[in-house]
């Protein structure tokens, strides 16, 4: 990847703050071709076939030799986690995985939580008591998502605080630009110190069942399956929500009017939830896609074991699809975006995230009284894939009981 491709520009953190430009670049050609091979996918009907289309894997061991291995586990004796498989051992894996945590075989899990997660939420707010100043991420957007996932895996609470550097190395593997400061090492030691952590636990909820998906895994997945499957659950159910909090908090701030309307009218939030997740979507890209067969797109013949980008932030700013794509629009009809994916890999934590952001964002908006974003744009995360801002500071007023 040279610094003139427009993946390269894609990655550098110089654009972090505001990629939209790149990607409105990018949609001029719905399909390019890379100076490496891989192909950048950006206009909204060609990201849903081809995110919908059995020719094209998840599992980057199909690409040609030379190409990297996105989001692979680094070597840690864990089999891939199941968003990096294919039918038919993805769909084994997945619905397994699935009987514990939500419908139709336990429709009660995940709603069974929404009173632990509002208590998280008052504690979160009640510590702003007293504050003129708070970062967003660590003092909210963080420590709810984290107390979430543990809750629903059943790791004992007073671990949390391991999770966290965890889950920031393991993060960085999804990112195609780790490489560039050691991000597969980091995440290779992370994939093992964490699946040494896991191990003992689920060994221990093997003996002892308690609450929680790995006790109720324990006994039909094999330990190496279950351990890969709790790491995908550390990241994809924790980070993507960490950041769906925190755009939410920032679009909100900057649009001044609609968050007068929120606070007016709570029942704005699910709405304008569903438009955050369409305008600062918290996965930016999915960059592990391989094809399996020459697949024609838009013009494009993209060749067998070539990598393929599917840019889901810039399909869901595609004019062909979405009226005035650019404008924050909590009122837009018709609001079928790609923030949770699509396809038999839609975001298996998709449920979990939206109840944590129905009862954080309304919460949030309803109790402080902000005054103003102290930096703005903030400082962002390095991460290209999981785009989010890390350490927002934020000027506050006062707090409501």
């Amino acid at each position: 990847m040279t610094s003139g491709t427009i993946s390269a520009q894609i990655t550098d953190y110089a654009n972090r703050a505001d990629p939209y430009p790149l990607y409105a670049e990018l949609r001029k050609q719905p399909v390019r071709r890379e100076e490496d091979g891989t192909y950048l996918v950006s206009t909204y009907y060609e990201v849903r076939s081809l995110a919908n289309d059995p020719r094209m894997s998840n599992d980057t061991s199909n690409r040609l030799p030379g190409y990297a291995r996105v989001g692979q586990p680094v070597e840690s004796g864990l089999p891939p986690s199941f968003i990096f498989t294919d039918p038919p051992v993805h769909d084994r894996l997945r619905d397994t995985i699935n009987r514990p945590f939500g419908p139709p075989h336990s429709p009660r899990f995940l709603d069974g939580l929404r009173e632990e997660m509002a208590k998280v939420v008052t504690e979160l707010l009640d510590a702003f008591e007293g504050k003129d100043q708070v970062d967003i991420v660590e003092d909210f957007s963080y420590p709810l998502p984290v107390t979430a996932i543990c809750k629903v895996l059943g790791v004992p609470r007073e671990d949390e605080p391991r999770f966290h550097v965890w889950a920031d190395a393991l993060a960085s593997s999804l990112d195609p630009r780790s490489g560039d400061d050691g991000g597969p090492e980091k995440a290779g030691r992370a994939r093992q110190d964490i699946g040494a952590y896991l191990s003992d636990l689920i060994e221990t909820k093997r003996r002892h069942p308690g609450p929680g998906m790995l006790s109720a895994l324990a006994p039909v997945m094999t330990p190496a399956d279950l351990e890969a499957t709790a790491v995908l659950l550390l990241v994809a159910g924790h980070e993507t929500t960490v950041n769906a909090i925190s755009n939410t908090t920032l679009t909100l701030l900057r649009h001044p009017d609609l968050l007068d309307r929120l606070q007016k009218d709570p029942d704005l939030a699910v709405p304008l939830i569903e438009e955050v997740l369409r305008y600062e979507p918290p996965v930016q890209f999915v960059p592990w896609i391989t094809a399996l067969a020459d697949i024609d797109v838009a013009g494009t013949t993209i060749p067998k074991g070539s990598p393929v980008w599917l840019m889901l932030a810039a399909a869901n700013r595609d004019p062909r699809r979405f009226e005035d794509p650019d404008r924050f629009d909590p009122d837009r009809k018709d609001n079928e975006h790609l923030g949770f994916y699509t396809g038999i890999h839609y975001c298996f934590g998709a449920p979990l995230a939206r109840i944590e952001l129905h009862l954080a964002v309304p919460e949030l908006f309803r109790r402080v009284k902000f005054s103003r974003l102290l930096e703005d744009p903030p400082p962002y995360r390095a991460n290209a894939v999981l785009r989010g801002p890390r350490r927002p500071p934020v000027a506050i007023e006062g707090l409501l009981a």
